[in-house]
């Protein structure tokens, strides 16, 4: 199956989300514990995922902040 309309929310798993920032999973479940990752679609059965565009968007803040500094 192929989406033919890119303004769906895709979703990107844990693993995924590890992979585009560079972080652990530990390191990621931290940060959505202390409220500085964007929070997770509960997908059921101890399985959660990530909306793409909105990991996408903090990994460009994370970029912006160290221009700005």
């Amino acid at each position: 199956m192929t989406i033919a309309n890119d303004n769906i929310p895709a979703l990107i798993s844990l693993k995924d989300a590890c992979r585009l920032t560079s972080m652990s999973r530990t390191m990621l479940n931290r940060y959505r514990a202390e409220g500085r990752f964007p929070v997770a679609v509960d997908l059921g059965d101890r399985r959660v995922a990530f909306v793409r565009n909105e990991v996408a968007d903090w990994i460009q803040a994370k970029i912006s902040a160290r221009a700005a500094a």
